[in-house]
């Protein structure tokens, strides 16, 4: 069974966060909690937080085993942007995007994984 959680408005680029779901991107939940925990990236934190939140979800909602799940897709997209103004040389002004992140992760259950692999 898929299990779902978001983390919305997360004040970090999403080029930066991508870099730390795709090292976790396939692992299980264990795996992917130890090797968040020793991520040297600011972005490691909000993730490995979210992925508390789908873990707290299939133990709560649907009684499954948090030790039998892996992540089956993580996904990090652009959210609002806020601009800001910086003064440059000779009274201009220079953009400074301040970005947002919307991310969503999926994990699922191993042995769904073997059998939805036998059925086809």
């Amino acid at each position: 069974m898929e299990v779902k959680a978001t983390a919305r408005y997360i004040r970090m680029s999403p080029r930066k966060v991508r870099l730390v779901i795709d090292v976790i991107r396939g692992m299980s939940v264990g795996q992917a909690r130890s090797q968040l925990a020793v991520m040297k990236k600011a972005a490691a934190e909000p993730v490995l937080k979210l992925l508390e939140s789908a873990a707290a979800n299939a133990t709560h909602n649907f009684s499954l085993d948090t030790a039998s799940m892996f992540v089956k897709s993580i996904t990090a997209d652009g959210g609002p942007v806020l601009g800001r103004w910086r003064a440059r040389a000779f009274g201009r002004a220079a953009p400074i995007r301040k970005r947002t992140t919307h991310i969503s992760i999926t994990l699922d259950s191993k042995e769904q994984k073997a059998r939805n692999s036998s059925a086809t």
